[in-house]
Order: C-alpha cells, then sequence, then structure tokens
C-alpha cells in the first residue's frame, strides 16, 4: 500500500502512464470514437431541423449550425475566458459548459415539440364542441373544422388550416388528417383521424363521436392533472438535490478558492470532479425515470 501510495502521488509518474493510455486509446478507436460523435451530432441536428418543420417553423440548414456552433463552442470559449487566468477551472468549466450548449438545442426543440402537442390537446376538447355543433346543423367535417380555424387559435388553428389547404391542393381529406396525425402524434389526435376516416365510409353519428372523444379527453386530462400533482414533491427534490452539489461548489469557490482549487488544480481532483458530474447526471435521470409516469 505504501508502495502505491508513493506512486500515485508521484505525477512525473502517473500523468505519463495517463498520457500513453490516452495515446493508444485515441490509436485503436479514433476512427469508431469520430464516427459515433458525427453520428450522433447528425442525429441531433437532424432532430431539431424535424421538430422545427413539424412546429411549421422555416428551416435553414446553415442557422441551425451556427445556433449549434454558438450554443456550443462560443459558450465554452466564453466561461473560459471569464475564468481567465485559471487555467485548469476555464478549460474543465469550458468544455462542461460547451457540452451542455451542444446538448441544449435539441433538449429545447423538443420541449417546443411537446409543449405544441400538449397545447393542440387542450384546445381539442373546444374544437370538437365545435365540430360537433356544426356537423348537428348539417355540415361537412372539413365545413366544420373550417369553423374551427375561424374561432380558435394556435397550435389549433393552424393545424387545421393547413389539413384544408391540403385538400384544396388536390389531397383527399382521410390523407391530410393522417398528415395531421404524424404531426401530433398523441393518442387522442390518433382516435379523432380513426374516428373521422371510418365514420366517413360506413356512415354512423359523427357529432356524437365527436361529444365521446371530448369526454374521453376530459377525462384523460383530469387524470394527468392528478399524476402531476402526486409527482410535483418529487420533482422538486429531484431538482433540488440534483443542484446542490453545484450550488456547494460555487459558494465554496467564491468563499475560500483555495479549499476547493485542488478539486480544479490536481490530476486526482480532477477525476473525482469527472466523476461527480457522471454521477449526477446519472442521479438525475433515473429520478426523473421514477416521478415520470406516462398515461
Amino acid at each position: 500500500m505504501d508502495l502505491l501510495s508513493v506512486i500515485f502521488k508521484n505525477e512525473w509518474f502517473v500523468l505519463p502512464v495517463f498520457g500513453l493510455a490516452v495515446f493508444f486509446a485515441v490509436y485503436f478507436y479514433a476512427d469508431q470514437i469520430i464516427n459515433k460523435v458525427y453520428q450522433a451530432s447528425i442525429g441531433k441536428k437532424t432532430q431539431v431541423m424535424k421538430n422545427m418543420k413539424l412546429m411549421g417553423m422555416e428551416v435553414n440548414e446553415k442557422k441551425v449550425n451556427a445556433m449549434f456552433l454558438s450554443l456550443s463552442l462560443g459558450l465554452g470559449f466564453l466561461v473560459f475566458v471569464a475564468l481567465w487566468p485559471n487555467f485548469t477551472v476555464g478549460v474543465v468549466m469550458g468544455i462542461s459548459f460547451g457540452i451542455m450548449g451542444y446538448q441544449l438545442p435539441p433538449i429545447l426543440f423538443e420541449a417546443l415539440y411537446q409543449k405544441r402537442c400538449n397545447a393542440f390537446v387542450d384546445q381539442m376538447v373546444d374544437g370538437l364542441t365545435i365540430m360537433a355543433n356544426g356537423v348537428k346543423s348539417g355540415a361537412n367535417p372539413a365545413q366544420s373544422m373550417q369553423r374551427v380555424v375561424e374561432i380558435m387559435g394556435n397550435p389549433i388553428s393552424s393545424e387545421f388550416s393547413q389539413v384544408i389547404t391540403q385538400t384544396q391542393f388536390g389531397q383527399s381529406f382521410e390523407e391530410a388528417l393522417n398528415d395531421l396525425s404524424v404531426r401530433i402524434p398523441r393518442a387522442d389526435v390518433q382516435m379523432f383521424v380513426v374516428a373521422i376516416n371510418i365514420l366517413k365510409e360506413t356512415g354512423g353519428n359523427m357529432s356524437e363521436t365527436f361529444e365521446t372523444i371530448v369526454t374521453t379527453i376530459r377525462e384523460r386530462q383530469k387524470l394527468e392533472k392528478k399524476i402531476s400533482a402526486m409527482t410535483a414533491q418529487g420533482i422538486m427534490q429531484g431538482i433540488i438535490v440534483t443542484s446542490i452539489p453545484f450550488i456547494l461548489l460555487g459558494v465554496f469557490y467564491f468563499l475560500d478558492p483555495s479549499h476547493i482549487e485542488p478539486m480544479f488544480s490536481t490530476f486526482w481532483g480532477v477525476i473525482m470532479l469527472g466523476l461527480m458530474l457522471v454521477l449526477q447526471i446519472i442521479g438525475g435521470v433515473m429520478i426523473k425515470k421514477i416521478v415520470t409516469i406516462k398515461v
């Protein structure tokens, strides 16, 4: 044990060995690593562009690339400059913020897309009620949908308007509704689309079907709100537990920099800091999975 402690305390031995290990790892696995990083970056950019398209936003690949670069390299460089002249801390924090910035666009646009889908489903209660009343008065589903576009706001107004526009350009009403179910992949929307397509072929009381769908959506929303209230405490506890180590690290750094400096300036300190970040991420993901209940 004494020999091992002496060896690991000797930076002239540990650092070259660590450098050689990194060199051989890069030499033998560089192609695989680069390929995985490239595929991951392409996948993230594709996902962002897909969400932008589904939300009806203008998709410009150059602007998307600029956004990724500014939020990764740009943010990391700004953090590095802000922490200068502390080179080690600047490099560690710059890389960390750069990685977080690179992960931000997919998360942000996915959250915006999910918010839009949820808002659409919430509006379906009033929208289908209007459509049911329109069908009762003798209008067909397309005419009733136009009435929803005129009365209600986005996102249901823009989505129904796109359905009507597609039919005006020669696409069948059923195909336009199927495209709607692709843009808004929710069970309630699937139920609505399938109900209209089946009733147009087989006949039946469409207004009564709309009212049944509205009742189903309302009951599901009541259950979701109940679950959300029950899991709110667990979500808040997860946020607090995950953020406390980072808050304490910042507080100790500004109150007594010499006390926390070895975490950034020594080899084992950086290793412990990286291990802490990995464990925090794993813990945060596990807490999120535990408190997330899908209906």
